[in-house]
């Protein structure tokens, strides 16, 4: 089995999308597999940088093909950006591909599915879509005008996605939600992970209730009810909030006055940062659910800490919660039902450390590395068998 995977990112990249299609990679190779990452010389938070465009890591053949390098600044070139991985990328998968080959798309940047499915027909090989987000319904219901280019976008998108031999989702609202907008295209459900090797739960500190947030803080997060929230506890001596990360709502929450904060941590620290907090926030709209999957939810829960989740309290979080117990959901919008929350669990803190060894063994259970690499290994070897 030959397997070729596609990301704008990769590692030594930390970008989310990068680091998963990673640990898919060197499992793989690990295994005897021959395996090629085909993505960009960029890293994600430095557009300028220059990693060797071939080089060979952990047994994965690394292929870095030239793009522009203009970065997430402005709109138009990130477009060039995208564009240019669009071309470069297809005619290395071209030259890479032969029949009978698994080749494995994400979803960054967007519709690199449809790239891959044209290089994969051209040669005889098999595309599986890995669906971190739904495009382009993502970015029309957080607002962007996108005209008949987003007709065009989704007619390729759906295009891919009937023409993949699987597509995988991340729970079970997203395949709800693409069944929907692509009937009769096969989905399979393997729930992103997190390293619970490097990620193992650190004892609760006994000083101030510290309440985490950790990541990308873009435009799919709900951000006006932490807010507010932050604003309502203000007064409160014995609550802090902690911002560890980045994006474009970022420095909104981040510059409050009973907020600290710091740029992205290295893998190896995650423990020591996920740990330093007593619960964390994760955030999404409601519109975007069944689109997005937050992934921090599990670093959270490897770390042993409870979750306060913002957003639709019918989604795919607030659904992983309840099942094991091991966090509290607020509506958005619900900046006082935060604030109670925050408080409850303040006075209450071994009922958040009881919370948080739950999330740890539901972790343990459903959500760690190796269960999510026996899962991708079964569909590859099921598709490269067919």
């Amino acid at each position: 089995m030959k397997v070729v995977l596609v990301n704008r990112f990769f590692h030594p990249d930390l970008a989310p999308t990068g680091l998963l299609a990673a640990d898919v990679a060197f499992d793989l190779a690990a295994r005897g597999r021959e395996v090629h990452v085909v993505t960009s010389r960029q890293r994600y938070d430095n557009a300028a940088a220059a990693l060797p465009a071939e080089e060979t890591i952990r047994g994965v053949q690394v292929h870095r093909v030239w793009t522009t390098r203009f970065g997430r600044a402005g709109i138009a070139g990130r477009a060039l950006d995208y564009a240019s991985f669009y071309f470069s990328a297809t005619w290395k998968l071209f030259s890479l591909l032969r029949e009978g080959d698994v080749v494995v798309a994400k979803t960054d940047p967007p519709l690199i599915s449809a790239c891959a499915l044209i290089a994969a027909r051209l040669r005889g090989a098999k595309l599986v879509n890995w669906l971190e987000d739904v495009f382009p319904e993502v970015a029309r219901r957080v607002g962007m005008r996108l005209g008949p280019l987003g007709a065009a976008a989704k007619w390729l998108r759906n295009a891919s996605v009937r023409g993949a031999r699987a597509n995988v989702v991340l729970g079970a609202r997203m395949e709800k939600e693409v069944a929907r907008l692509v009937p009769g295209a096969r989905l399979e459900v393997i729930p992103d992970w997190s390293d619970g090797e490097a990620i193992r739960p650190l004892p609760f500190n006994t000083g101030k209730f510290v309440v985490g947030y950790s990541g990308n803080f873009g435009r799919a997060h709900e951000w006006e009810t932490v807010v507010r929230a932050i604003a309502l506890l203000r007064p409160e001596p014995d609550v802090l909030f902690s911002f560890t990360g980045g994006g474009h709502h970022f420095h909104r929450v981040a510059n409050l006055p009973n907020v600290t904060r710091r740029d992205y941590v290295p893998r190896e620290r995650l423990s020591e940062s996920l740990s330093a907090s007593h619960v964390h926030l994760v955030t999404l709209l409601p519109q975007l659910e069944g689109l997005i999957m937050p992934s921090k939810l599990f670093g959270v829960m490897a770390a042993g800490r409870p979750v306060l989740f913002v957003g639709d309290p019918d989604g795919e979080v607030a659904r992983v919660l309840r099942a094991h117990r091991c966090g509290l959901c607020v509506a958005a919008g619900d900046a006082q039902g935060l604030a109670k929350a925050i408080l409850h669990l303040t006075a209450h803190r071994e009922e958040c450390r009881e919370m948080g060894m739950r999330a740890r063994a539901a972790f343990e259970a459903h959500y760690d590395k190796p269960v999510g690499l026996r899962r991708w290994r079964a569909l590859l070897e099921e598709i490269a068998g067919t």
